[in-house]
């Protein structure tokens, strides 16, 4: 035998190479993200310098999150966070669930062929807020070296439900014996005294700890705290111990243990583990504990407000119901460690779901619609009273409701009503998986966190029927379907603005002239707005008159009536426009621009690039403006394209650059079927989705 130990599995030197960027960092701890198969998420596979539970709430993290991770790889690049402020700067949303005081660093773990995920790193209060270019050498450096273990594994890891933990150390050391002065010294203490390990696991209790806590020597050792002691894992106990490990600055709180006896609990960090101290309570009035101590702001009280402080803030940017909803999800469920959600709104005292989560979908559609009874349900209740409820578990509401059914597994919930203006407008149900004990200091924090999203919510309703009224009008306006066109494929498409309204003044129509000539328009009228909306459905209907009022009448002619009308009509606004005669049968198209962007073609064979169009000024703007035409042929099987400026304009690119670039787009896709076409062009230009003009986009392509 070669007396050599069992070689690592790929999990193994995974757990191994976060543990070496820990020691070659200087970092207090670190995880590991993977994301996921369809790579939407980043979850952690892997952590070392603490427990899982402590950072149970950043789990699992969308890419799309704002929050460092999420951008490093986004961004493929290192994202440095050098202290509380820069977290609260730069990640409003994220500082809500984050409230410690720690630096960290991200970076995405590139490998070959594939971004894996992205490496944390984090450090202890204390260090400079500034990064060096050697810790920024190694953090990259131990980045690569993780990568390198994921590109040598071959296939994607499997990720586990929960990260695994790792020591710092991962060879064990001998145990040590403790001196027997020493323990003598800490059983002579009137404290009761524990020690923690950086995986939260208890590595030393005295007999007075044993007494206080109500707990025997056995059941304590070898465990993780908060699981041997339930009562020391919720609420503000919990955000202690988080402050604790992630500042590593001494903290306290103030813990009941069932039932009514009041501990003080002090926690003093170190790179090693953590040590407690845990003596009776001296405070007489219960509803005066507070978690105190040398950080006391970064624990419950203060670390509460402090959340209480940045949820506000992400509330005032939410837009549409479905904003609220999204953000309640992401940042209010893991900051008071929920895992279910129920949102609802009052229509005529009866219950409509806005949103979910954590639930079966088929129980939402039971609960839809049914009565809310101030005597038979919670939700009735907290909408009749104003005042919300908690239940602890399932006993207590069993015995405030005896007549609700068990329709779900959930344990612990918290019935928020959501009041404005002194008028029931919802309620949001935050739900819990095993029982929770809602504290006092949970309490005072969602009572009025319920008041912000109920403002919210009405604020987005108002926005949500505005939309939709002004979505509605705007569908009204642009042609439900293009006619059929012998000898002539067509393709359009229209995308709103993703921001404000989702409204704008883009149009385009195909309007047949005779059997063998068609006229196809493309304009926009300046704005987002329904005056945009409403100007652009009255320049089309001129466009459309003049167009149909002989078939004689060419481009020039058509923009100029346009041009006069407009400019007695008085607009106010811009309107560029387009204006395309297609002769089918001698397959010549003749062109004329009121200062709109010149369309693109590709003939079968060749380059696509712009058609050179003389612009004219847009109209509405001078009464006798001449409008110039272009004629030009295009053989079976050539694409015209014509679009709105949103297509080719992007904030910090170059026009002459875009529109190239959509032009090459175009040719590529040549021989696809035409709303292929259209299809791969508008994937070509917003690959998120995300767009800050409105585009419209018509394609015509004469047939054999």
């Amino acid at each position: 035998m070669s007396g050599r130990g069992k070689q690592p599995d790929a999990a193994g030197l995974l757990d191994e190479a976060l543990v070496r960027a820990v020691h070659r960092t200087g970092a207090s701890g670190g995880s590991v993200y993977l994301l996921d198969q369809e790579e939407q998420t980043l979850v952690t596979a892997v952590m070392c310098g603490g427990p899982a539970e402590v950072t149970e709430p950043w789990w699992r993290l969308a890419v799309s999150r704002q929050s460092p991770a999420p951008q490093a790889v986004r961004e493929d690049r290192l994202v440095w966070v050098g202290s509380q402020e820069d977290m609260a700067r730069q990640y409003p949303r994220g500082a809500a669930t984050f409230p410690h005081r720690t630096t960290m660093a991200c970076t995405p773990l590139r490998g070959v062929h594939r971004c894996w995920g992205a490496l944390s790193l984090s450090w202890h209060v204390g260090r400079s807020s500034r990064i060096t270019r050697r810790e920024r050498g190694q953090i990259l450096f131990s980045a690569r070296r993780i990568a390198r273990v994921l590109d040598e594994a071959g296939d994607r890891p499997e990720i586990p439900d929960r990260p695994r933990v790792v020591p710092v150390h991962l060879a064990a050391a001998e145990p040590v014996q403790p001196a027997l002065a020493a323990a003598d010294l800490v059983e002579r203490l009137p404290e009761g005294v524990l020690a923690m390990d950086r995986t939260g696991r208890v590595t030393f209790v005295s007999n007075t700890a044993v007494d206080l806590l109500g707990r025997t020597h056995e059941q304590l050792l070898g465990r993780v705290l908060w699981e041997a002691v339930p009562w020391l894992g919720t609420g503000a106990c919990m955000e202690t111990y988080r402050a604790a490990w992630f500042s590593g600055e001494p903290v306290a709180c103030t813990a009941e243990r069932p039932p009514g006896r009041w501990l003080d609990i002090r926690l003093y960090p170190d790179a090693g583990g953590i040590s407690v101290l845990i003596a009776p309570s001296r405070t007489a009035d219960a509803a005066q504990r507070r978690p105190v101590g040398a950080a006391a702001e970064s624990a419950a009280a203060a670390g509460r407000i402090h959340q209480l402080m940045h949820l506000a803030a992400a509330l005032t940017e939410t837009v549409s119901v479905q904003d609220v909803v999204d953000l309640i999800e992401e940042l209010v469920l893991p900051t008071f460690g929920a895992d279910g959600l129920i949102m609802a709104t009052a229509e005529a005292g009866r219950l409509v779901s806005i949103g979910s989560l954590g639930y079966d979908p088929a129980l939402i559609d039971q609960l839809e619609g049914l009565p809310m009874d101030a005597d038979t349900t919670p939700v009735g209740h907290a909408l009749a009273t104003g005042a919300p409820s908690f239940f602890a578990n399932r006993a207590e509401l069993s015995h405030g409701y005896p007549d609700t059914p068990q329709l779900s597994d959930k344990q612990a919930w918290a019935f928020l009503p959501l009041i404005t203006s002194g008028r029931p407008i919802g309620c949001c149900v935050l739900a819990y998986s095993r029982p929770h004990d809602f504290s006092v200091d949970e309490r005072a924090t969602l009572t009025p966190l319920a008041s912000l999203i109920a403002q919210a919510l009405d604020r987005a309703r108002l926005y949500d029927a505005k939309h939709n009224l002004a979505h509605a009008l705007q569908k009204r306006l642009l042609p439900r379907a293009l006619p059929t066109v012998a000898g002539l494929n067509v393709a359009a498409r229209y995308l709103p603005t993703s921001h404000g309204l989702d409204i704008g003044g883009d149009f385009y129509d195909l309007v047949r002239l005779t059997d063998t000539t068609v006229a196809a328009v493309i304009g926009d009228v300046q704005g987002h707005d329904v005056t945009a909306a409403a100007l652009m459905g009255q320049v089309r209907t001129v466009i459309h008159s003049h167009a149909t009022s002989g078939a004689g009448a060419y481009p020039d002619e058509v923009l100029g009536r346009t041009n006069r009308d407009l400019t007695d009509m008085d607009p106010g606004r811009f309107i560029t426009c387009l204006y395309a005669h297609l002769d089918l049968a001698s397959r010549r198209i003749t062109l004329a621009s009121a200062g709109h962007p010149p369309p693109l073609l590709h003939r079968p064979g060749h380059r696509a690039g712009t058609v050179d169009v003389d612009p004219g000024p847009p109209l509405g703007i001078g009464f006798d403006a001449p409008y110039a035409v272009t004629t030009l042929s295009v053989p079976a099987g050539a694409v015209l394209a014509l679009y709105t400026d949103g297509l080719v304009e992007t904030s910090g690119t170059d026009i002459d650059e875009t529109t190239a670039d959509i032009a090459r787009a175009l040719a590529d896709a040549s021989g696809l079927p035409l709303h292929h076409v259209i299809d791969s062009l508008v994937q070509h230009a917003c690959p998120t989705g995300q767009h800050a003009d409105d585009i419209a986009l018509l394609l015509l392509q004469p047939t054999a």
